[in-house]
């Protein structure tokens, strides 16, 4: 017997194991909602990918450890650093997660491939786009290999994540 929890269901040809089944009108504040809870748990679940998959291993700086010297305008103390870049770095997952979650109330195609689609979206969008644009991180030409297969490794993981959690936790809100 199938678990309820992850029902197989058939849509434009695609086998899909989302929970999300509901027949109620789409809620911004429950989407919302449920997409912060998943955003912070897919942060963790990338920082813990990224811990076994570094992609900066020769010292280079994180984007978010230089984006906090530019708002303060000089260099922290690492202790500072630390918890302005961890803050930068979470409430950029949290946010992602919620308008993921927004997202998915009104366009439920956003979840395709189970949320892999959207966590490569937005490392294009982040890592190939505006990191390099802001000059916090390298263009794309000036990644290295191991650079750009652990952000895309960790960015899947990211939005298979923040997908499942998202869902579970949309049902719970219903």
């Amino acid at each position: 017997m199938v678990s309820p929890m992850f029902r197989p269901s058939v849509h434009n040809a695609e086998v899909s194991l989302s929970s999300d089944s509901r027949s109620a009108a789409p809620s911004l504040w429950k989407g919302l909602a449920a997409g912060l809870v998943a955003g912070l748990i897919a942060t963790a679940a990338k920082n813990l990918a990224e811990k076994l998959y570094p992609p900066r291993i020769h010292g280079e700086p994180e984007p978010a450890e230089l984006l906090t010297e530019r708002i303060a305008g000089h260099p922290l103390d690492p202790a500072a650093e630390h918890i302005a870049s961890e803050s930068i770095h979470w409430g950029f997952g949290a946010a992602a997660g919620a308008f993921y979650g927004a997202l998915a109330e009104f366009y439920p195609a956003a979840t395709s491939k189970e949320g892999a689609n959207f966590g490569l979206v937005l490392m294009t969008i982040t890592h190939q786009g505006v990191l390099p644009a802001m000059a916090l991180g390298a263009p794309v030409e000036e990644q290295s290999e191991r650079e750009q297969t652990s952000e895309a490794a960790t960015h899947l993981i990211y939005g298979v994540v923040v997908e499942r959690v998202r869902s579970i936790v949309r049902d719970i809100l219903d």
